[in-house]
């Protein structure tokens, strides 16, 4: 079927969300963005585009050739936590350059595009419910304003309550992990920019500069069960920080030390949705496969979900086709890819003599090792 004429609502307007929206708009479809924030802003933080993500941002318009915003990355280096010891480099992967964005400015070259299509943003608001009807979707907002549209997407993240409505009641199940970020002023170019990931019992921090080299972005990530809170904008104690991690040291401890303002939450596993769609509304992004944040493909895939969501209409004959169509071309890939994150977790995290062990077995395989996951890089949505 064609999209021309079909009314969506988007709940979200995060990464995801808006380029669902894009991509919808893009083949003709009349789109509204609901976002229960006042605007578009996001705690400053990090995010890594790889080229499977890239792919669909210049097919949506978003960056050229030359991205807007985004700093490239030449690779990884694996990193010992004492003294910042290198264990070895990871290419870049073969499939294309990966890109560092803050997420703000990731966000604000996607609300601009969006602005540019036509897009209609409801910002502030908050959606009540989300009712499938025989031929259209209910929207009501908490002041009791609805709205009928002829598809809802449901990109409203990992604690959607539109999946609870689909899939019923879910218990997430706290992983024992703690995950604390932060930005620094930095203001040390570097050529060839790399994400550097320094491992240690039990704990690891990847830090990678974001806008020409005038911030270091610093995710930090710990194995405790002392604290359950999964919000995003809580609070952190810089003192705390440098104290769970005062063993790391070399430049990985210089940038702990420069940490004024850190953020903290308790990494939550939800497993991929079993039903990601009931013929008229569908689950987007982090709603449909939360993934831990160890293979850097939130984003990603939410992107991916977004081309292939809206190719979906264009491929079959009807709203409900297009969203079975959409659910069985993405389960899969999600499922492997958020099988792969999880099993990083634990590599990361190695004591003892298998820590060691495992060292020596990186510097062996080390530049080979982007290879392992050309699966996940070379996929292109928009092929």
């Amino acid at each position: 079927m064609k999209i021309n004429g079909l009314k969506f609502g988007v709940i979200g307007g995060g990464i995801g969300g808006i380029a669902a929206a894009l991509a919808l708009q893009q083949r003709g479809g009349q789109v509204t963005v609901f976002e229960q924030a006042a605007e578009l802003t996001e705690v400053g933080a990090g995010l890594q585009i790889s080229e499977n993500g890239m792919v669909v941002l210049r097919a949506l318009n978003v960056v050229g050739d030359t991205p807007e915003a985004g700093l490239r990355s030449y690779g990884t280096v694996l990193r010992d936590y004492r003294a910042g010891r290198s264990v070895t480099e990871i290419p870049a992967p073969l499939a294309g350059p990966t890109y560092y964005y803050h997420r703000a400015d990731l966000l604000g070259l996607l609300h601009k595009a969006a602005q540019r299509a036509g897009i209609v943003f409801r910002l502030g608001v908050r959606v009540a419910e989300v009712l499938k009807q025989p031929s259209e979707v209910q929207i009501t907002l908490e002041d009791g304003t609805s709205l009928s549209v002829d598809c809802a997407i449901a990109a409203d993240g990992g604690q959607s309550t539109v999946r609870a409505d689909m899939n019923g009641p879910e218990v997430a199940q706290f992983t024992h992990q703690v995950a604390w970020r932060a930005t620094i002023p930095w203001n040390r170019q570097d050529q060839k920019p790399c994400a550097a990931l320094t491992m240690g019992p039990g704990r690891h921090v990847v830090t990678y500069p974001l806008r020409d080299h005038t911030l270091m972005n610093i995710v930090a990530i710990e194995e405790r069960s002392d604290w359950q809170e999964e919000g995003w904008r809580l609070r952190g104690d810089p003192e705390e920080l440098r104290a769970r991690f005062a063993d790391f040291g070399g430049l990985v401890g210089e940038i702990l030390g420069q940490i004024q303002e850190p953020h903290i939450w308790a990494l939550f596993l939800r497993p991929v949705a079993e039903h990601w769609q009931n013929g008229r509304i569908a689950l987007l992004g982090d709603a449909a496969h939360p993934t831990l944040p160890f293979m850097a493909q939130g984003a990603c895939l939410a992107l991916e979900d977004a081309w292939v969501l809206a190719r979906s209409f264009d491929e079959q004959s009807g709203v409900s086709q297009a969203l079975s169509a959409y659910e069985t071309a993405r389960h899969r890939r999600a499922q492997r890819v958020v099988a792969a994150a999880g099993s990083n977790a634990r590599n990361f995290h190695l004591r003892g003599p298998m820590r060691l062990a495992a060292q020596a077995a990186l510097m062996a395989i080390g530049p080979r090792l982007s290879r392992k996951y050309d699966w996940i890089y070379n996929y292109d949505a928009t092929a």
